[in-house]
């Protein structure tokens, strides 16, 4: 496990970085909000689809800070790092971990939890979730965004 540090801040027209982010609620919330203002900063999104990245980001943000650290002896820490590729008009965000990701419910009970990653995965063009023994990685695609 690694110890926490103050978080590393990019942001500007083709990119958006918090590396290093605690592993809490307070800190995705905060996350959260930054990254929706450089959204609606950069980028010519309607009000659903600029709604739609947001919660697909914070469903990523929010299962890092709540599952991937939960059997560790200390908390720990998420990066986030949103590249906007002009030429192809493909936001990508990735969100990645050094935890484990609890195992996805699978049985016919009704669910009372885990629908963030099916609504990653509706929410995004393209979704990809990579867990690992180094931690877990979450790639979310948009396609067709335009900056202003």
């Amino acid at each position: 496990m690694i110890d926490s540090m103050p978080p590393a801040e990019v942001a500007n027209a083709e990119r958006f970085e918090r590396f290093g982010l605690d592993a809490d609620a307070g800190t995705v919330a905060r996350a959260r909000r930054e990254f929706a203002a450089w959204l609606n900063r950069f980028f010519a999104l309607d009000e659903e689809r600029s709604s739609d990245l947001v919660l697909a980001i914070n469903e990523a943000l929010a299962n890092s800070a709540e599952f991937a650290y939960r059997l560790a002896e200390r908390p720990g820490t998420i990066d986030i790092c949103a590249l906007y590729d002009a030429e192809r008009q493909i936001l990508t965000v990735d969100i990645t971990d050094r935890g484990t990701w609890r195992t996805p419910q699978t049985d016919p009970v009704p669910r009372t939890r885990g629908r963030g990653i099916p609504l990653m995965e509706t929410l995004s063009d393209r979704a990809i979730i990579e867990p690992s023994t180094q931690g877990t990685h979450v790639r979310l695609e948009w396609h067709g965004v335009s900056r202003l």
